[in-house]
């Protein structure tokens, strides 16, 4: 249901990504989600007046950029951790520190915000997340958002 509720046509995928200013890494990963956010954007008006050669097309996802300081809310660190394999696979520590479980890492994030690891970039309307700052998974989620064509 949440993801039909999104994937409405005419509705942009949503990627929030989960900053710290005065982290490089996660500066280096909101530089690279601007730029693939502007690509498409500037694409989109170029590819209504052209054909639309797949080849062409494949960094052209327009997708609506949420950038946020503050920690996951209980819920959506729920569902991060599905996102990320889920509570048996070893996410909840990727994205908590010290974290052994999904109830271990909201009780951390509740005691304690910092422990919250970022960058980490989610993709709602797809249900996927990737923790940290490798370009080439980030543009991978990037390219997997479907196109407006595709939606339709």
């Amino acid at each position: 249901m949440f993801k039909r509720l999104f994937g409405e046509h005419g509705a942009k995928n949503v990627v929030t990504l989960f900053h710290k200013p005065s982290s490089q890494a996660s500066t280096r990963v909101l530089t690279i989600l601007k730029q693939a956010n502007a690509q498409a954007v500037s694409h989109a008006t170029e590819d209504q007046a052209s054909s639309h050669d797949p080849q062409n097309n494949a960094e052209r996802t327009e997708f609506e950029l949420d950038v946020t300081e503050a920690p996951p809310t209980s819920d959506q660190l729920k569902n991060i951790i599905e996102y990320l394999g889920g509570a048996n696979s070893g996410a909840a520590g990727k994205i908590v520190s010290g974290a052994s479980s999904e109830s271990d890492a909201i009780r951390k994030l509740k005691e304690n915000a910092e422990s919250f690891q970022r960058p980490l970039v989610v993709d709602w309307n797809q249900g996927k997340a990737f923790a940290g700052e490798d370009e080439s998974e980030i543009m991978k989620l990037i390219r997997s958002i479907p196109k407006e064509t595709d939606k339709a």
